[in-house]
């Protein structure tokens, strides 16, 4: 008797190549297949030529993650090249299930430490490469019903290349969530900036604190971009994440050995490529709040902070926070993202530019599967599914 997904492949249409066929630019592998010095290397040159950076699809963060989140190598990646060169790369996985429901999907790999879900695209070959990829999805949907794309920026090119392809294919597409996320971009001084955040209440509350903080020891605020020294900072971020309340619920990067490997892996490939920034403000000599910014001009991502609880009163976090607006002066990072969930109860009163970020939800394969997919789509988002 045929199965669901024989009668989906079934309803391909007649010009599909056989299902698991290669097409000519497109190359799927299992991940460490990539991780070999001639593969890095095509890796770090697609990333200096990307339309829109995206720090955690590169080499230096992206296997790293691997190795601690996917030993197994489960997770594919998807290459496309042109005129020899590699033009595109995306992380992908099939999945058994969409959230809560039995639903098998095709989807791009986001993990608990990856906060954008953008695929690294050589600028100029954004076009292409959604037409490539969406055409390997149509032959390899296997039992996948639709492809779902995560934490997808919803500006810049890529997002406006996809919603063209689409729309030259006629294929339907539904953006299944959407929400805002703290941005720093402006062409203020961070002074400048900082008092149009923030009240002169707030800021009068900020000075003293400072000033109470400084009458316990020496406070002294540290901005480095190199190695030196890294291991230790390293190791003393994961101990100051793992003492609040990330430890106590179980969320701290320390919490996991795989996680911990992680950052340690991550930020000294981060170092060595010139992508890290850290910044740590001390008392005594020992750090009481600490942060992570990745650069990736033109923009940059704040992607980890963390601060000692028993000096909450003098508000560390904030007081690193102010600091990081020097990101202003940098002539190379014209904006940064924040990482953070939207709404956030600290930064989202410190950084007044906001970043759209969703889900979207696409056809493929051929016309049952689609159809079953719009039937989906359509109790997802009720009567008028809003598309791209």
């Amino acid at each position: 008797m045929a199965t669901k997904a024989d009668r989906l492949d079934r309803a391909a249409p007649h010009s599909a190549a056989p299902l698991a066929a290669p097409l000519p630019g497109v190359r799927v592998a299992a991940w460490p297949q990539l991780d070999q010095p001639d593969r890095r290397a095509a890796w770090h040159g697609l990333a200096a030529r990307a339309a829109e950076p995206n720090p955690f699809h590169e080499a230096w963060y992206l296997l790293p993650a691997l190795r601690a989140l996917d030993p197994q190598g489960k997770v594919q990646v998807l290459q496309v090249e042109a005129e020899g060169a590699l033009i595109g790369l995306l992380p992908l996985r099939h999945e058994p299930r969409y959230y809560r429901w039995p639903i098998p999907q095709l989807c791009n790999w986001i993990h608990g430490n990856c906060f954008l879900g953008a695929p690294l695209v050589a600028a100029g070959w954004e076009r292409p490469f959604w037409r490539a990829l969406l055409d390997w999805a149509d032959r390899n949907a296997g039992r996948s019903l639709f492809l779902h794309l995560g934490v997808m920026p919803l500006d810049g090119p890529l997002h406006a290349a996809l919603q063209a392809v689409l729309a030259e294919q006629g294929r339907l597409a539904g953006l299944v969530h959407r929400e805002e996320r703290a941005m720093l971009a402006s062409d203020l001084s961070p002074q400048a900036y900082f008092e149009e955040s923030l009240s002169g209440k707030k800021r009068k509350e900020l000075r003293r604190q400072f000033a109470r903080l400084s009458e316990l020891g020496e406070v002294r605020f540290e901005r480095s971009r190199d190695a030196a020294g890294l291991a230790e900072w390293c190791e003393a971020f994961l101990a100051l994440e793992h003492s609040g309340w990330k430890g106590t619920a179980g969320s701290a990067l320390a919490s996991h050995h795989g996680t911990a490997q992680l950052l340690r892996e991550a930020m000294a490939g981060a170092a060595a490529h010139g992508r890290l920034e850290r910044l740590t403000l001390s008392l005594d000599g020992q750090p009481i709040a600490m942060l992570i910014n990745l650069l990736t001009p033109p923009g940059a991502y704040s992607y980890k902070t963390a601060f000692d609880e028993r000096y909450a009163r003098y508000s560390p976090g904030v007081l690193v926070q102010r600091e990081n607006l020097d990101l202003l002066d940098d002539a190379a990072v014209r904006w940064c993202d924040s990482c953070a969930a939207a709404d956030h109860p600290m930064i989202d009163h410190i950084w007044r530019e906001r970043r759209p970020v969703g889900r979207l939800s696409i056809a493929i394969g051929g016309t049952l599967r689609r159809a079953l997919f719009g039937q989906l789509l359509r109790r997802e988002l009720g009567r008028n599914p809003a598309g791209l």
